[in-house]
């Protein structure tokens, strides 16, 4: 037997329906630099844990310098 969904289940599901439409939005709307930016500073991290703060945007910084030093060496050694 089909269960018609509550006035409430509706609501939920419409609510969760408009976050995630603002959550791609925001998305959408930013330019990858600043997007890119927001990453490598650690935005999404903990501003009250030094730590963690540091410790995202030290190995975000690393990890960007080896993908560089990866993409350099991968052009040099396919150019011989």
């Amino acid at each position: 037997m089909a269960r018609n969904p509550s006035e409430e289940e509706r609501a939920e599901e419409a609510r969760r329906a408009l976050r995630n439409v603002e959550r791609d939005a925001e998305t959408i709307g930013s330019s990858s630099f600043v997007r890119v930016a927001n990453h490598l500073t650690a935005k999404d991290a903990d501003p009250d844990d030094p730590a963690e703060l540091w410790g995202k945007r030290v190995a975000r910084g690393l990890s960007l310098v080896a993908f560089i030093v990866l993409a350099v060496w991968l052009v040099r050694y396919l150019m011989r």
